[in-house]
């Protein structure tokens, strides 16, 4: 019962300071346009290397080049993010296509 007593007393109302709304942040952009222009270029240079290579060993896949075409159009239309997806898929495939030549044909 002192329990119950205690827990049913009168209720205080403790006064708290008012709370500012909190300031706006301002958000930098993740990456600037000439710094993405560079990687988008640097990334195009590796998979120009990387589908020349496969291509050299026969081992070329046909959605590479696609990608590599894709990118070269989007780097010549200043579409940096889009050239860099497409750099980067073409570099990837590129070296599937060469490790493929690892295993054994297929009859």
């Amino acid at each position: 019962m002192v329990l119950a007593a205690a827990c049913a007393g009168p209720e205080r109302e403790v006064a708290q300071p008012p709370v500012a709304p909190p300031q706006p942040v301002a958000i930098a952009p993740v990456a600037d346009v000439a710094s993405m222009a560079e990687e988008a270029k640097a990334l195009l240079a590796q998979a120009e290397t990387d589908v020349q290579r496969a291509r050299a060993r026969r081992a070329l896949w046909l959605k590479a080049w696609e990608d590599l075409l894709a990118a070269r159009q989007a780097v010549a239309a200043k579409e940096h993010p889009v050239a860099i997806r497409h750099a980067k898929r073409a570099s990837e495939l590129a070296q599937l296509g060469l490790e493929q030549l690892a295993y054994p044909a297929v009859k």
